[in-house]
């Protein structure tokens, strides 16, 4: 995946900071390597526990809410076989982690509401804080709290020094990446508005929101719209600020007009949990079976959407498969037209990459190769390449893609360039000779990566420091 490749990449840069995502996941990742390696196995053991924890924390969080046996198991259930959660869990990323934080925080956030002390405000100040180290995305829990706090009955927690001793536990844990933005110039600010204006796909809000009964499945849109119906009723009044977790980070997204529709998965587990109570005592006054018909039709309908969430199979029968299904992915970037999901094409063509460059470096003489370093268009590629360097001996790879920007050109000169392309007149801007020297194939990859043409280019027109500052592109 092209993202773990640039998640190890980061790895071994450890900072307090990276152009498009905070620290915690790098570190995370980091510690697991030495141990594990870069193994298949290695990228996805944290994510798979994460996983696990976020399925016990939904039990936990139906419990606190009021839920017996079978709300715990379905809000666990639900979440399982939602293809959100799944697709999240089978590749290394922050992404991984945050539906387990924002559960961990409602579950908190719950007890809060059943009269739990300020202790178990502190608890949740540090995990805010570690959670917007994960993703800055933790915002609009925070938001939607905010909301929760006054417009329910929950407001007099404001009376109380919990809520403002949170926000300052969280804001010290969060400082460090804080001071790191300043001293870069506030690089996330930058790429979060590129990508919105150039990489996000505009959404109209009927759009959007139509999306979201897609999110996690179509059944799952039942159990989550009955918790939200459940907040809004006597039973739920006590926790009701809850709610707002969700309504908040839909406004949010709503209002972006270019968000993801995945983006919000990680506000349903206070729906989930929340509706596994509402059905279970619906079952009681009416249907007793329900909770377990519902939960067996669940997993069947988890099964089934599985092979598009995960690579379980060959790639060319997935579009078969998904059209048999009558399911159409979102297309959330601009980017989104190759023939499988967005998810499983940026698996491909990496290999075929690096063979490519390595094809191209076998060319030089002995010094040029020595001196030369690989010009990517995007840290995908560097990243890649980066993966593959040790097994292929490729000269060192970089980018002004993001992250790979502020790293720069290490201690090569630039003068000698293996570039990967899509024409060359996108290199004789910069180079005084410029020969294409081989073509990356691969067949189920992202189209721009199909085909892209690998060049020899020497002779830099500009300066070092020019060339490179040409080269930024957070986005």
């Amino acid at each position: 995946m092209n993202d773990e490749f640039y998640y190890l990449a980061c790895a071994s840069r450890l900072a307090w900071g990276y152009v498009d995502h905070p620290p915690l996941s790098i570190a995370l990742l980091a510690l697991v390597r030495p141990v594990f390696g870069e193994s298949a196995f290695a990228l996805n053991l944290l994510p798979a526990l994460a996983a696990c924890a976020n399925l016990a924390l939904l039990a936990l969080l139906a419990r606190e809410l009021g839920g017996g046996r079978r709300a715990q198991a379905l809000a666990a259930v639900a979440a399982f076989s939602a293809p959100v959660y799944q697709a999240v869990a089978g590749f290394y990323s922050m992404n991984a982690f945050e539906p387990a934080i924002w559960t961990a925080a409602a579950w908190l956030l719950a007890r809060i509401g059943n009269g739990a002390r300020t202790g178990t405000w502190v608890a949740l100040g540090a995990l805010l804080g570690l959670g917007l180290l994960n993703k800055i995305s933790v915002l609009w829990l925070g938001f939607g709290l905010a909301l929760g706090l006054v417009l329910t009955p929950a407001r007099h927690q404001l009376a109380t020094r919990g809520p403002w001793l949170a926000g300052a536990i969280a804001l010290a844990i969060f400082a460090p990446h804080l001071v790191w933005q300043q001293l870069h110039g506030w690089p996330t600010l930058e790429f979060v508005h590129n990508a919105s204006q150039q990489k996000m796909v505009h959404k109209a809000p009927l759009a959007f929101a139509a999306e979201q009964l897609l999110v996690l499945g179509p059944l799952c849109a039942g159990v989550w719209l009955s918790g939200l119906r459940w907040y809004f009723t006597d039973a739920g009044r006590g926790q009701r600020w809850l709610a707002f977790i969700w309504i908040g980070t839909i406004a949010l997204l709503l209002a972006s007009g270019t968000a993801r529709s995945n983006y919000s998965a990680p506000s349903y587990c206070v729906l989930l949990a929340a509706g596994g109570v509402a059905i279970e005592r619906l079952a009681r006054a009416r249907l007793r079976a329900l909770p377990v018909v519902l939960s067996v039709l669940l997993l069947i309908e988890g099964a089934l959407t599985l092979p598009l969430a995960v690579p379980l199979l060959p790639p060319e029968r997935v579009p078969g498969y998904a059209a048999a299904l009558g399911v159409e992915a979102p297309r959330d970037q601009v980017d989104d037209t190759a023939a499988l999901p967005l998810h499983f094409a940026q698996r491909f063509g990496w290999r075929e990459l690096a063979e490519a460059v390595a094809r191209a470096a076998d060319r030089l003489s002995p010094s040029d190769r020595a001196a030369a370093v690989v010009v990517t268009r995007n840290y995908s590629e560097a990243g890649a390449l980066e993966y593959y360097a040790a097994d292929l001996a490729l000269p060192p790879a970089v980018s002004g893609h993001n992250s790979y920007w502020l790293w720069g050109l290490g201690d090569r000169s630039g003068d000698i360039a293996i570039a990967i392309a899509k024409s060359d007149a996108q290199l004789t801007r910069w180079y005084t000779s410029v020969e294409r020297v081989g073509e990356v194939e691969c067949r189920w990859c992202m189209p721009w990566l199909a085909h892209a043409s690998v060049y020899v280019a020497r002779g830099l027109r500009v300066p070092r420091d020019e060339f490179w500052a040409a080269q930024r592109r957070f986005e």
